[in-house]
Order: C-alpha cells, then sequence, then structure tokens
C-alpha cells in the first residue's frame, strides 16, 4: 500500500515532533498511533489515557510544544531541514521500511536521498587496501549513477564518503544533526553537508550514545538498494547492518578476504549465508539490474488511511493486557504468533500493544515483532 504524500503544516510538523520526542514512542508506536488517531495532535491528546489504560502509574513524559519549537528553531538555524516521512521529499526507500524514522533531519541537498543509492559499510580499523577499495567503489558507483550512502565513522565509511563526494554521498550520523563524531572527521562531515546530505534521526545536540548505532544502520541501509560490507569482525556493526538490510529485502554484497585476517571473516560468513561476492562495481551493477524490477516492501498500512473505527473499554484492555503479557517474553515475538496463541482480534491485540508500550512494559519493533521490556 502507497503511502499518500503531502506537506505538512507547520503545526502539524510540531505537532509529530512532539510525538516521537514523547516517552515511549517509537517509529512503530508512532504509525499504529497515526493510524489510530489520523493526526498528531489528537495521538497527543489521547497520550496521557492510552498509557494509563495499559497500565502505566506515573505521568506520561510528553514533549511540550515549546520544547518542539525551541528544536524546529535549531534545526533551521543550523541550516537543516526537518522532514517528515509523508512528504514528497522524504526519501521514498527509506519509508519503505516498518521503522522508517517519522521526522529526520538533513542538512545539504535532499534530493540525493530520493536517488538510487548503495550503502558501504566496514572495519572502522580498516586495512590500508581495504580503505583503498571502498574509494574505489564508491568513486565507480558514482559513475555509475549510484549516490553512496554510510555512517561516517572512522577507516571504511570516511574513505566511502571521500570516494563518492564528487558525485554523490549521503551520511547517516548516530547523534544529532550538528555533533561531529568522531572528531577527527569533522572536515568530512562538512565538506558531505556542502556536496551532499547529512541525514540524522536524534534530536539536535544530542550525543551518539551506544544504542544509537543500530538505530542509525537500519537507516543506513534503509536509504539504499544495497550494502556492501568491506571488512568487518563476526561482531561489527556492519554485519547487522548487513542483517537488517536482508530483513528489508536490499540486496547484501560482501568483498572476500583472508581467512586469517579477523576483519575478513564477517564478509566471508555472509558470501556463506549468500550474499553476492563483490570484487568490483560490475558485480554490485549487475546484480542490482537483476532486481531493478523488485519494488520496495511498503509498509503493512498507510498513515492516513487505515480503519479507525474499532473501540475497546478499559476493562478489555487490561483483560486482554494481561494475557499478552504473559505470553511475551524478553525476546521478539511476532504479532502475528501472539494473535494466533492467543485466538484474538489482530486489530484489538495492536490497539492493546500500542498501549502497553505507551505504558512502558512492551517494545514494538520493526518485522512486526514485539518484546517485553525488563521492570
Amino acid at each position: 500500500m502507497t503511502q499518500l504524500r503531502r506537506a505538512l503544516t507547520d503545526l502539524d510538523r510540531l505537532d509529530w515532533l512532539r510525538l516521537i520526542r514523547t516517552e515511549n514512542v517509537g517509529p512503530v508506536t508512532f504509525a499504529r498511533l497515526m493510524e489510530r488517531f489520523d493526526t498528531a495532535g489528537k495521538a497527543i491528546q489521547a497520550l496521557p489515557d492510552l498509557a494509563k489504560r495499559g497500565g502505566r502509574k506515573a505521568p506520561l513524559r510528553i514533549a511540550s510544544l515549546a520544547e518542539a519549537e525551541r528544536e524546529a528553531a535549531a534545526v533551521t538555524k543550523y541550516g537543516a531541514r526537518l522532514i517528515a516521512s509523508c512528504e514528497p521529499d522524504y526519501p521514498q526507500a527509506l519509508a519503505a521500511i516498518d521503522d522508517a524514522p517519522p521526522l529526520i533531519s538533513v542538512k545539504g541537498h535532499p534530493h540525493l536521498l530520493g536517488k538510487r543509492a548503495v550503502a558501504i559499510v566496514g572495519a572502522r580499523n580498516a586495512s590500508i587496501n581495504g580503505k583503498r577499495l571502498a574509494e574505489m567503489l564508491a568513486r565507480d558507483l558514482g559513475a555509475a549513477g549510484f549516490v553512496v550512502v554510510s555512517g561516517l565513522a572512522r577507516g571504511i565509511d570516511a574513505s566511502a564518503h571521500a570516494g563518492s563526494l564528487a558525485s554523490g554521498t549521503a551520511a547517516v550520523v548516530a547523534g544529532g544533526i550538528d555533533v561531529v563524531y568522531p572528531e577527527e572527521n569533522r572536515a568530512l562531515q562538512e565538506r558531505i553537508a556542502e556536496q551532499g546530505a547529512v541525514v540524522a534521526e536524534c534530536a539536535i545536540g544530542t550525543q551518539p550514545l551506544a544504542r544509537h548505532f543500530p538505530r542509525r544502520n537500519r537507516i543506513i541501509s534503509g536509504l539504499a538498494l544495497g550494502v556492501v560490507v568491506i571488512e568487518a569482525t563476526l561482531k561489527s556493526g556492519s554485519l547487522i547492518t548487513a542483517r537488517v538490510a536482508g530483513d528489508q529485502g536490499r540486496d547484501v554484497f560482501a568483498v572476500p578476504g583472508s581467512p586469517l585476517d579477523p576483519r575478513s571473516q564477517g564478509p566471508n560468513r555472509l558470501i556463506r549465508d549468500g550474499a553476492t561476492m563483490t570484487e568490483s562495481v560490475e558485480d554490485i551493477v549487475q546484480a542490482l539490474a537483476n532486481s531493478e524490477s523488485r519494488p520496495l516492501r511498503e509498509p503493512q498500512s498507510d498513515l492516513f488511511s487505515a480503519d479507525r473505527g474499532i473501540q475497546v473499554d478499559e476493562a478489555t484492555v487490561r483483560e486482554i493486557g494481561e494475557r499478552l503479557l504473559e505470553s511475551l517474553s524478553y525476546t521478539p515475538v511476532p504479532v502475528d504468533e501472539l494473535i494466533r496463541g492467543c485466538q484474538l482480534s489482530a486489530s484489538v491485540v495492536r490497539i492493546v500493544l500500542t498501549e502497553l508500550a505507551l505504558a512502558g512494559r512492551v517494545q514494538e519493533l520493526s518485522g512486526n515483532q514485539v518484546v517485553l521490556i525488563q521492570q
């Protein structure tokens, strides 16, 4: 189902910002609330009651209008833009993932995010040959008409950006749009903001923490048709990006290396698991050409046209909520399995899960999964 594309008013954008900055509201819960209430403003009004129905005792921390106005003004002052997932300038490839960020900050040239893109990721402590290959592949991908996406980390990421500065590159940062990390890439980030595009999901001024990087990685892969991994250990974040790319329906490419080098273990494992072995840009271009007719997977529902007529009273929410909580664990479970196991209406389960999420008792994840939160 294709989402309706429309520009937000300034007030709507502030409401979207307030909603996504509210406690316990992530991208999936945001989408569920929009399905149910049509507008972010109506969802915000309903939040306290929904969280209470889900079992929350303390008041829910809802971002204020003043806070949203300050953040929006700071983004504008920095020379960036806030773009909502329903708007025409939001990258279509990113909008197609289940947990697309409702709002992204973009500094530079947002139109680049709408072009065909390939992500290149890999080790921070990359070898000289690995960095040289990353730069070469990025340059060749640019010549073939692709924008190159990466995460602005040292090593492979920085080399990929350097190789594609002239043709078009997009850097997804883990913190706020104005935060440079690592500091050694400050000049590179400034050049990307001038010639390419810098993208952030977190609020401006946010310092990157460990939990932000996996979330950044799903944006890197979400912006691209495929992900190339060059040098990565088996515990590398690059392998997380590759796994997420596969879940998103993207192509995964890997550059093989010596089994004696721990940095080659990740790509070699990916190749054994079905990734396309990649030695030159032709391997990437040919594979993408073969899968070009495959449409991007759309989100499961439309933010503006879902059925909103279902009502569930508080007693039912409480009763069904306890049944769902008993069936959940700290390992993610597909919602479909939860519905079958509890023999409940899918619509009612989604409503109750959203209220449990707002109460901080469960977390709704991409891939239509849910997990119990440790209390």
